[in-house]
């Protein structure tokens, strides 16, 4: 007899997520009627909003910093000069799912969705269709890998890279192992605190068996993000060995402020998570609306080093496309 298979619960609340701006609305007792134009942005870019992150916004506020990140607005309609679909001029690769940016690192593309769509995402334009997910695929990804013995740390990207199911994950840890250079896995993902539950136990166990160093890089804009659902999940992953680092980008009228900024920081801190990288807007057509001069961009961050911590005060950066680093600014 097959043994029954067990739908994990996080799969069931990524099916679950809010596809149609209305009914994200509704949820959150705002009035679609007052968002006709705001509604039809989602043709220029899907909405998806999982409900365990719908329900951190505060209902009636069409101001909420999270509203703000997740929801189609008219905005996005805006032709903003500079603003462009590949900013970082990212749309090439080497070999499948690769993009080889830097040095001794890269990222490995293993998944072409996200848990949410965020709306001022910079590859919100990316060719995702050109990502193949399965192991014939990742093995040709993994076969580069293996050639470049310069390469001393893989970052696992996206889309997300934990809407790969843990089995799928179990199977790409068992092969970069195998690789003598690789030292570093690296994971940057969403999905942890818009669907905490994608944090397992069977994820831990088996992150916790790797002999690599394991990173994992939360993107979390707003202490409102975060829940102590997300604080348990962030405990299990400390007791595995993970390291936690988080970064965030600097967005108007979500976290423009050095308070705000410093909110995050100390929460962030009691999640055991230290703040790494605070992202100056990288312009993508679309999402003009949250971008912020680098003058006044600087100016928040040198107040948010005054009235916080140094080992709590993530770096200010901008990546610029084809720089072999990222550039730190303030």
């Amino acid at each position: 007899m097959q043994p029954i298979q067990i739908k994990p619960r996080w799969l069931t609340e990524l099916a679950q997520a809010f596809n149609n701006p209305i009914d994200l609305l509704e949820f959150l007792s705002l009035n679609p009627a007052d968002f006709k134009a705001d509604i039809a942005a989602r043709k220029l870019f899907a909405l998806r909003v999982p409900k365990a992150f719908a329900e951190k916004m505060e209902k009636g506020n069409p101001k909420d910093p999270l509203f703000l990140q997740a929801m189609s607005l008219q905005e996005e309609f805006i032709e903003q000069e500079g603003f462009i679909a590949d900013p970082l001029e990212e749309q090439k690769s080497p070999a499948p799912n690769i993009l080889h940016k830097y040095h001794n690192r890269l990222l490995f593309m293993i998944k072409n969705s996200c848990a949410i769509n965020c709306r001022y995402c910079f590859r919100r334009h990316f060719p995702y269709d050109e990502v193949k997910s399965g192991k014939a695929v990742w093995q040709e990804s993994l076969d580069y890998i293996a050639q470049h013995t310069e390469l001393e740390e893989v970052i696992f990207s996206g889309g997300d890279p934990l809407m790969a199911k843990d089995q799928e994950l179990s199977w790409l840890l068992d092969k970069l192992e195998q690789i003598p250079h690789i030292k570093t896995l690296r994971i940057h993902s969403r999905l942890p605190v818009v669907i905490p539950n994608r944090i397992t136990f069977e994820l831990c166990e088996r992150l916790s068996e790797s002999h690599l160093n394991i990173v994992l890089v939360t993107h979390i804009n707003h202490t409102n993000e975060i829940d102590e659902i997300f604080a348990e999940k962030m405990r299990m992953l400390t007791r595995a060995g993970v390291v936690l680092l988080n970064q965030s980008v600097m967005l108007k009228e979500v976290n423009d402020n050095p308070q705000t900024l410093k909110a995050l920081s100390d929460k962030l801190f009691e999640c055991r998570i230290l703040p790494y990288y605070l992202h100056l807007f990288d312009k993508v057509a679309g999402a003009s609306h949250f971008y912020i001069e680098d003058e006044k961009a600087i100016e928040i961050y040198r107040e948010l080093q005054k009235i916080t911590s140094g080992y709590l005060v993530p770096k200010l950066a901008r990546e610029i496309a084809k720089e072999p680093n990222k550039i730190l600014k303030g």
